[in-house]
């Protein structure tokens, strides 16, 4: 057997193109075979065809047929974010240009651990990460596999700037990776907050900041995970100021919406906090990871500092190589950034705040939709980009039917959210490609799928 070809190097370009046109095409004949948002059958009959297209997964003898048997496979089992009736979660339809991009990096293959694995990446890193932090307010920013790690990585900062006594505050609403953090960094107990509305109160919080004791970081919402909330930033901010506590927002969701001119007041108060974690793999069409912490200083990032002379020796950092080990908590990092500047450099601000300009639009016009519907029931206007409803008189467990029936036959995806004490069927609506008889068959599912 001849020795495979590398996918980078000069005949790298070469070697890619025919598995590219087999990659193509599995992907076309795949998403075919599924003929839907997602496979039918539910998770035994999807494993069950997983099982039979893989076969042995090390086989005395390889497969030259394996590239296209199992992409197709995986586009066939997939659950697709470009079809409109797959709107669950904030799993965004990457954009082509983005997506193609992702190829690059993983052909040349760059670690953003040393300048010598990554020269061109690491520069272009500093320079897009500056601009996203200066566009929110901040002084810089740090790439992150999403807001989980941000959220993680914001704590981090704190208790390295607080102690080992620090405790967050946040809201009931707030990500779970935010207790997660807390837990993980051996913090104390968080101080979760009721949210009776979906939001953090400001009122509580300086009820709960004026007892408390001791090193203090609040944690608010730019976009909460269940029904798309922003909690109120400026009236947080300043109860954060007069109580001298600490403030991370968690704008994973909320926070590209600085780039739009349409609904950037949404984020007031957003410059006012010490860390915010960002995403663009949700409003900003990005392949799975592009996830941003922004720091307001940047002296801070100081504390991820390490050194390992085979990577940052002292006389390498001295003689003018930059030190990368301070800009992540990971060693080995792709990356992620090269697709995040090819984005913002096609498209534009504006390009960009168009895309969120639409699908906002689009969850007004799926809830106006709803409202008008005898036989469903709107939870409240969207903030962002997420919808939640009902069917009119359901029970709990007929609305989680409603889900499960939907999944297993493949004919739409819906998330599910608690709030107001009852449970309720999510749309995040994250893709510009929608159209009006798109958001009507959906809801036509929802409501002929209701249990008798």
């Amino acid at each position: 057997m001849s020795t495979p070809p590398l996918a980078s190097g000069p005949h790298g370009p070469d070697a890619l193109r025919p598995l590219l046109d087999t990659v193509l095409g599995a992907l076309a004949t795949g998403t075919a075979a599924r003929g839907g948002p997602l496979p039918a059958g539910g998770p035994d009959a999807v494993a069950a065809r997983v099982a039979e297209a893989l076969g042995e997964v090390l086989p005395e003898h390889g497969d030259p047929d394996a590239l296209r048997a199992l992409v197709h496979t995986l586009a066939a089992g997939a659950a697709d974010p470009a079809d409109p009736l797959c709107a669950a979660h904030l799993h965004c339809p990457p954009l082509a240009v983005a997506t193609a991009a992702d190829l690059a990096v993983s052909a040349l293959n760059p670690s953003l651990d040393s300048w010598d694995q990554a020269p061109a990446a690491s520069a272009l890193e500093a320079r897009v990460t500056a601009a996203l932090a200066a566009r929110i307010g901040l002084a810089d920013a740090v790439v992150t596999t999403g807001g989980t790690e941000a959220n993680q990585l914001a704590l981090l900062l704190a208790r390295e700037a607080h102690g080992a006594n620090l405790r967050l505050v946040c809201s009931a609403a707030a990500h779970h990776s935010l207790p997660r953090a807390a837990w993980l960094l051996g913090l104390p107990d968080p101080v979760v907050l009721s949210a009776p509305n979906g939001t953090l109160d400001p009122a509580a919080l300086d009820a709960a900041l004026t007892e408390l004791t001791g090193p203090l970081l609040v944690a608010a919402t730019a976009g909460t995970t269940d029904a798309g909330l922003i909690d109120p930033l400026p009236e947080i901010a300043a109860r954060c100021a007069a109580h001298r506590t600490r403030l991370h927002i968690d704008a994973a969701y909320g926070g590209p919406l600085a780039l739009s001119d349409r609904h950037r007041a949404l984020l007031a108060g957003l410059d006012a906090a010490h860390t915010v974690a960002l995403d663009l793999h949700k409003l900003g069409w990005q392949p799975v990871a592009t996830g941003f912490l922004a720091v307001a200083d940047a002296t801070e990032l100081d504390a991820l500092h390490q050194r390992a002379d085979y990577l940052n020796a002292g006389d390498d950092t001295e003689a003018g190589l930059p030190d990368l080990l301070g800009r992540s908590t990971r060693t080995t990092r792709r990356p992620d950034i090269l697709k995040a500047a090819v984005t913002l450099r096609t498209l534009g601000r504006t390009g960009l705040a168009d895309l969120i300009d639409q699908v906002l639009t689009l969850a007004q016009d799926f809830a106006d939709r709803i409202e008008a519907h005898p036989g469903l029931e709107l939870y409240d206007r969207p903030t962002l980009a997420t919808v939640l409803f009902r069917p009119a008189h359901a029970s709990d467990d007929a609305v989680a039917a409603v889900r499960r029936t939907l999944l297993h036959e493949g004919r739409a995806v819906l998330g599910r959210a608690r709030a107001d004490g009852r449970l309720w069927l999510k749309a995040t609506l994250l893709n510009p490609h929608t159209r009006p008889d798109d958001l009507a068959h959906l809801l036509k599912l929802a409501e002929g799928n209701t249990p008798a």
